[in-house]
């Protein structure tokens, strides 16, 4: 059986909520706009419903009796990776089989462990973003800031910025993925913005007549700080790159 959901993590739960509902104990779940048209199968598309979205939740941290259970899957879904669905369905299978165990302790389990791995590797990104992210204030009094991280990590990095510019208006920009994280800073409110078209690539090509006079001004401010500070004879490529992956230097105002 092959359930189809919206993209979202509450609607890979419902799917799973369906899923066991019909006894699928075989079952492929797939976001809408990466389904595949069968010649002998069709999809059941599953409407999102948060209410049995919680009951799956509410079950696994039950089951476990480990409260941060389901953030470990929601953050192993935001990689995006191919199979994601599959791992973490095959994962809820497991916990809700057993009573008062946490499967995730089970190194043994090839299937629990790649979950982990995306999990750590999904901590490592939101790290790189908190170091990476670069603002630049546009006439308006917005700071605009564009990323394109390997994985969908917008919903996971807002408290971060909102804890640590509460008094800006912000805006970060995930280019890859098309919609932004923007911060009000008069209602205290972070919300997931898209864009236009037009607006869109406005954005992603941000130029100097696009920025605040003295937003060009701190630019080469800093760029000569950096240059001042650097011993040419101290150079150490391979781990700069360790540190600061070549990926990461487009929206790097040091490295432009």
């Amino acid at each position: 059986m092959t359930f189809t959901y919206d993209g979202t993590f509450p609607g890979l739960l419902s799917a799973i909520f369906e899923a066991f509902r019909l006894r699928a104990e075989e079952a492929d779940i797939v976001a809408e706009d990466r389904y595949q048209e069968q010649l002998f199968s069709s999809p059941l598309p599953v409407v999102t419903d948060r209410g049995h979205a919680a009951r799956v939740a509410n079950g696994l941290k039950k089951r476990s009796g480990n409260d941060k259970i389901v953030e470990l899957l929601h953050h192993a879904f935001l990689t995006e990776q191919p199979e994601v669905e599959r791992l973490i369905y095959y994962f809820v299978q497991r916990q809700m089989a057993v009573h008062s165990l946490d499967v995730t302790k089970d190194a043994g389990d090839d299937r629990i462990r790649q979950l982990l791995r995306l999990k750590q590797q999904m901590g490592r990104e939101v790290h790189r973003m908190h170091a990476f992210v670069r603002f630049q204030q546009t006439p308006d009094g917005l700071y605009a800031a564009l990323v394109n991280p390997d994985f969908n990590c917008l919903p996971l990095i807002g408290d971060h910025f909102a804890a640590r510019y509460p008094a800006m208006e912000w805006l970060i920009y995930d280019t890859r993925r098309h919609y932004g994280l923007y911060w009000d800073s008069q209602v205290k409110k972070a919300d997931f913005i898209t864009l236009d078209a037009e607006q869109d690539g406005k954005l992603r090509s941000l130029s100097a007549d696009q920025l605040a006079a003295a937003e060009t001004d701190y630019q080469q401010l800093w760029q000569t700080y950096f240059r001042a500070v650097d011993i040419p004879e101290r150079k150490n490529l391979k781990l700069h790159l360790q540190h600061v992956p070549k990926r990461y230097w487009k929206y790097l105002t040091e490295k432009i």
